[in-house]
């Protein structure tokens, strides 16, 4: 995510904060530099020329210029001006004061709105609440089974009816439904449409006087850009948001609608789509993200992550197994499903201050550790624990069980005795070198 403005903007400031001195013209060249970075990562021109003289009037303050740390001053003014421009501060869904709470979701075709309202369903079940789906795109029957599928997945249960139905006549029945069986969050799915498609925009009005839901999010594809920021202008102007959910922001490296999007229509950004998981919705913190564009990383969002994904008492067994120098391939593979249980590793390692700039250029693989995951799982209990006795014959075998090569099998076992030689060096307290998984 941002990884081209993230680039650009840390070689912008990197030049003021190597400078004791700051005077008014360098801040002013370098704001210009900014503008240019922000306009080629696809900002909205007003947002760009708002934020830029904001900043302006903020970095060329006396306060600034004589501060012991000029430069340092101004990147923390920019940072503060990027969690401005993306909201201010984490928004979260207002909840009814007597459930259940009604979400309905809107936005174009091909926006991501299923996937979206089951991950957001898997997140309210994570929080301990009991949620419903609500397939209320009738006129598309591939929709409805999707949303069966995924609700399925999740273990939430879907009100569906027939392809063709009217979305309004459907949602009384729904609602009924949810009463009966107790569930306190409702989540509408509605059908993919132009935002200049006026009669699919005015059943989407009367849907919205029916339902009256607590929050009508617009789900928007991120990669859109410029594009996202009409779309949500006009569902705006036609219904009133509460908020947006940005999907794909792992495949946006501009970063454009997310920096342009709340600002523009006055609604925070709610949620971000990470992945294509059902666990990859995360909610959307403004100064987090403007610490991850400024390469300053997010250690709470990582800490959230691990705590959601790590078991405490396993942690504490393998911390026991480390200590006794027993960490064997079966710890491995269980280290790698709670780091995949934490999203894609581009990400995590972003959130790590520093790593980020330390990474770039290089190219971090999730498929290595699928390949990882499938060699140990074609071993057998013996030689998990025990790599001593993995010969030639047993690694011909294994190779043919996993669908690699026998390279591949020599290659972990190194690498797996590289990471013991780490954790050996960890518990002496140590320096500490990682080593690199590379298939």
């Amino acid at each position: 995510m941002f990884e081209s403005l993230s680039d650009r903007l840390d070689g912008i400031l990197k030049k003021l904060k190597g400078r004791g001195f700051l005077k008014e013209e360098d801040v002013v060249a370098a704001l210009k530099e900014i503008r240019m970075a922000l306009l080629e990562a696809d900002v909205n021109f007003k947002v760009v020329k708002d934020f830029a003289e904001r900043i302006r009037e903020r970095a060329v303050g006396k306060e600034v210029i004589d501060s012991i740390t000029p430069g340092q001053q101004v990147v923390k003014i920019v940072h503060d001006g990027l969690c401005e421009l993306m909201g201010g501060g984490h928004s979260r869904i207002n909840l009814a004061p007597n459930p259940p709470t009604v979400i309905m979701l809107v936005g174009l075709h091909g926006s991501g709105k299923t996937t979206t309202a089951a991950k957001l369903a898997n997140n309210f079940k994570k929080d301990g609440r009991m949620p419903m789906l609500v397939a209320l795109d009738t006129g598309r029957p591939a929709a409805i089974d999707q949303l069966k599928a995924l609700g399925v997945q999740i273990d939430v249960p879907v009100y569906a009816t027939g392809p063709g139905d009217n979305p309004v006549t459907i949602y009384p029945d729904a609602l009924k439904r949810a009463n009966l069986e107790g569930r306190d969050i409702l989540i509408l799915d509605t059908a993919g449409r132009l935002h200049i498609d006026v009669q699919l925009m005015e059943q989407l009005e009367d849907l919205k006087r029916e339902a009256v839901p607590n929050e009508i999010l617009l789900v928007a594809d991120a990669m859109t850009g410029q594009d996202a920021v009409n779309i949500a202008t006009s569902f705006n102007d036609r219904l009133d948001l509460q908020g947006v959910i940005l999907t794909k922001m792992d495949g946006d490296a501009r970063g454009g609608a997310a920096l342009s999007i709340s600002h523009v229509i006055d609604k925070p950004i709610k949620f971000i789509g990470i992945g294509e998981k059902i666990d990859f919705l995360e909610p959307f913190h403004p100064e987090r993200m403007a610490s991850r564009i400024l390469g300053m990383g997010d250690v709470v969002t990582l800490v959230e992550k691990a705590q959601e994904a790590v078991d405490v008492e396993d942690a504490l067994k393998l911390g026991d197994r480390i200590k006794k120098d027993r960490f064997t391939y079966e710890d491995l593979v269980n280290q790698i499903k709670q780091i995949r249980k934490m999203g894609p590793l581009e990400n995590i390692l972003s959130m790590i201050p520093g790593l980020g700039k330390q990474l770039k250029g290089v190219n971090v693989d999730d498929r290595a550790f699928v390949k990882i995951e499938a060699i140990i799982n074609s071993m057998t209990m013996q030689e998990r624990r025990n790599y001593v006795i993995l010969n030639g014959s047993r690694k011909k075998r294994i190779a043919a069980g996993s669908g690699t090569v026998v390279a591949d099998i020599n290659r972990l076992v190194k690498q797996h005795l590289a990471m013991k030689k780490m954790l050996k060096k960890f518990k002496s307290g140590k320096g500490l070198r990682m080593p690199q998984f590379k298939f």
